[in-house]
């Protein structure tokens, strides 16, 4: 389990103080050796070979590969800067998420709207077995297996059933028809549509207040499910289900809380929909969940705070919520698939002066040099871009990264790596020494 120091705190466990304390002393040394008389055209140090870590754990685990940079049109900072904001905006979740079906998950395999994936295209996962079958809730349809291939006119009789469930007195009865519409929900997009015009969707909102834990987990998944489907996104809003599912990731199980972040990152695909969800209090909840959930809890509140973070005002929210410090312990840890998805977060929260000056005080910067220099590829570049955001208008961070020893492994990485890789580094190398340039001009002795 990745250890997490506490959000008020920017200290990091002792052991990553250690090795960060050992890897930045070597880079200053090396730092030392280049500043004073190494030639800018010296040979890269060698590029680690470390493989990148597998991405494919959560059920809307995303592939970080489309953080791309355009070249800046002039050498001025403020230019840089505008162009690094805009790069970060390039990271659409909407595309490249793994596929669910080798995930135990009640997500149904088709994110068509999440994946843009073609409505032709059907990917399915195996029925989850157990008591919570459809066979096993009476509703008369046979098992998941069948209802995977039935009509949606077989369907009906269902649905309607699981509607009179949830409008029943019996705590009982509830929650069986909110398991039956959970259910039916997972398999497939014309199902979701059935039961969102069937109206159930205001009668699945009280239970997510449910203090019973099964009902309100059904309900968190049913609805997660019915939020695949792009025609519930509003029904679910006007429901009034936004603090109720902020409510269920703050107090239930591990599995509605994972379920309830997966469903506002569901609904955040609508744009205008990220500043009423981040308004109604979901921030705070998701970085609790970053620091205390379960890996995959983790991964999915990395997801959905990215999401939720591309507007500023979320991203203030994040920062004030103690994201930073968490957000550099993990990637500090480099483990469990969630280290290049705190790197970029990271570098969203960088790009308002409050996240700037949070990583910073979280000891962001010897952390970042460090995945500069031994991260995985993809991390490297990531924390090249966070490194820009920090840079772009601050001398005192520059000089603070220079003292760090990036300038080696930045020299290798514009030589080695990809060419957006390259992109970044060189621009950041530019930065670095116009601010060593201007550190060492000598002022004009008044007479």
């Amino acid at each position: 389990m990745v250890l997490l120091g506490d959000s008020s705190e920017g200290d990091c466990t002792s052991s990553a103080r250690i090795q960060r304390s050992l890897g930045r002393s070597m880079r200053t040394v090396r730092s030392n050796v280049f500043r004073s008389d190494s030639p800018p055209d010296a040979p890269p140090a060698a590029g680690s070979a470390a493989v990148s870590e597998n991405l494919t754990d959560s059920v809307v685990d995303f592939q970080l590969q489309e953080l791309a940079v355009g070249p800046p049109r002039s050498s001025d900072a403020k230019c840089a800067a505008a162009s690094v904001e805009s790069a970060a905006e390039l990271l659409e979740l909407s595309r490249d998420f793994s596929d669910c079906s080798s995930v135990n998950s009640d997500i149904s395999g088709e994110l068509e709207r999440l994946a843009s994936v073609p409505r032709t295209v059907t990917p399915t996962i195996p029925a989850a077995a157990g008591p919570d079958d459809l066979e096993a809730l009476g509703l008369g349809i046979g098992s998941s297996e069948i209802v995977e291939r039935t009509s949606v006119e077989s369907v009906e009789p269902a649905v309607r059933a699981c509607m009179e469930g949830l409008g029943s007195s019996s705590p009982e009865k509830k929650r069986a028809a909110a398991a039956g519409i959970r259910l039916l929900a997972k398999h497939r997009s014309e199902f979701r549509e059935l039961i969102g015009a069937s109206g159930a969707i205001p009668s699945l909102v009280p239970l997510l207040k449910s203090t019973d834990p099964a009902a309100q987990e059904n309900a968190v998944t049913a609805l997660l499910n019915l939020s695949l489907e792009e025609a519930n996104k509003g029904p679910i809003m006007s429901a009034g289900a936004i603090k109720p599912l902020v409510y269920a990731l703050r107090t239930g199980t591990a599995v509605a809380k994972q379920n309830a972040a997966c469903a506002l990152l569901s609904l955040s695909m609508v744009e205008e929909n990220r500043s009423t969800i981040g308004a109604c209090g979901a921030i705070p909840p998701l970085v609790a969940l970053l620091v205390g959930g379960t890996s995959r809890g983790k991964k999915d509140a990395l997801t959905t705070l990215y999401k939720l973070c591309s507007a500023r005002r979320n991203k203030e929210r994040a920062v004030s919520a103690g994201a930073v410090p968490p957000l550099v312990e993990l990637v500090a840890e480099r483990g469990g698939g969630t280290a290049e998805k705190a790197l970029v977060v990271l570098g969203s929260l960088a790009a308002v002066p409050e996240g700037r000056a949070a990583v910073v005080e979280a000891g962001g910067i010897p952390v970042l040099v460090d995945a500069v220099e031994a991260g995985p590829t993809r991390g490297r570049e990531f924390a090249v871009h966070a490194l820009l955001q920090l840079c772009a208008d601050s001398e005192r961070n520059r000089g603070l990264v220079v003292g760090e020893g990036v300038i080696p492994p930045l020299v290798a990485l514009s030589q080695t790596g990809s060419s957006r890789a390259k992109h970044k580094a060189e621009t950041l190398l530019r930065f670095l020494r116009e601010q060593r340039q201007d550190d060492g001009a000598t002022p004009a002795t008044a007479v």
